[in-house]
């Protein structure tokens, strides 16, 4: 576990976050990042959050919900607050905190920061520059392609010739949402576990989504409105966000927020190098609990680098 000490310089008391999505059952890749985020909580004596990432609503399954908790538990993992222990900061399902969300979404809109998209996955999908689009999640597929700027006004709505034209918004519903990365900005911050981290706006990546058109915020606005609204102050997840955190960097600024701390962890994969999803069912959770496996065995199924030996568990 490393040295905590850029935690305490920040002289606020530590607050984490487990973030599970209940679109399926929880694997070791899962365990691996959550039993990381549980330890450095503890080495610093603050307190842990249980927050149900459950936007995904055509996914998203009750079952699944009682079952990370269950899982979650019985890998001797604790928190202080939640959807099944409630707490001042609540509610902890992404899926009541709407109006969080339409807030943030509000701000960003007077503020001239995003604008409406009207490309359907199929026209991104034309682009050579866009083979598929994707709204990031931490359990699911957390990339989106650089938007190649079809719907891009040529200047921010706060600032262009109708300056009343975002106050015609009253809703984010029917169309994408974007927030317009600043081309050429270059976005640097210390990840706790890899140490510095360099993208450029525009080049890294484009001008992400902020609320889909299903009428739902997307997962960069959410979990930093979320993130805010909870006070964490340090993010413990996968390294498939490294990326992400940049994004979300200029999010915080364009909320007048301050951004946590930022500890990434290294990604189990199997033995053919691919990383641990949720279609790897004979490593749930669940499924490994059925076969008699004790939490001290998981402990032990994840080696250096996050490499996983499949046969060793299969």
């Amino acid at each position: 576990m490393d040295s905590l000490s850029t935690l305490s310089e920040n002289r606020k008391p530590y607050r984490g976050r487990l973030a599970p999505s209940p679109t399926g059952l929880l694997h070791l890749g899962h365990a691996s990042t959550f039993l990381t985020a549980y330890l450095r909580a503890r080495e610093a004596r603050g307190e842990l959050v249980l927050r149900n990432e459950d936007l995904d609503t055509q996914r998203s399954r009750a079952e699944f919900v009682r079952a990370m908790i269950e899982d979650l538990r019985w890998l001797g993992i604790e928190w202080q607050e939640g959807p099944d222990l409630s707490g001042p900061l609540g509610p902890y399902s992404q899926s009541e905190r709407r109006e969080v969300y339409l807030a943030a979404w509000r701000t960003l809109l007077d503020q001239g920061h995003i604008y409406p998209c009207r490309c359907s996955r199929k026209d991104l999908a034309a682009t050579a520059s866009a083979p598929h689009e994707g709204d990031g999640h931490e359990n699911g597929d957390n990339e989106e392609p650089n938007y190649p700027g079809t719907c891009r006004p040529a200047a921010p709505l706060a600032t262009s010739q109708d300056a009343d034209q975002a106050s015609r918004y009253d809703s984010p519903a029917g169309a994408n949402w974007r927030f317009r990365v600043p081309d050429g900005r270059v976005i640097e911050f210390h990840d706790q576990h890899f140490g510095m981290q360099r993208f450029v706006a525009g080049r890294d990546f484009g001008d992400f989504l902020v609320w889909r058109r299903d009428d739902a915020a997307s997962y960069q606005l959410a979990c930093v409105a979320d993130d805010a609204a909870m006070q964490i102050t340090e993010v413990v997840r996968g390294a498939d966000l490294l990326k992400s955190a940049a994004r979300q960097i200029l999010l915080y600024e364009a909320l007048g927020l301050e951004p946590p701390l930022w500890y990434h962890c290294p990604l189990l994969k199997d033995a053919q190098g691919q990383r641990l999803a949720k279609r790897h069912d004979a490593l749930s959770i669940r499924a490994l609990r059925e076969q008699g496996r004790s939490p001290e065995d998981l402990r032990t199924a994840w080696i250096c680098r996050g490499r996983l030996e499949l046969e060793k568990h299969s």
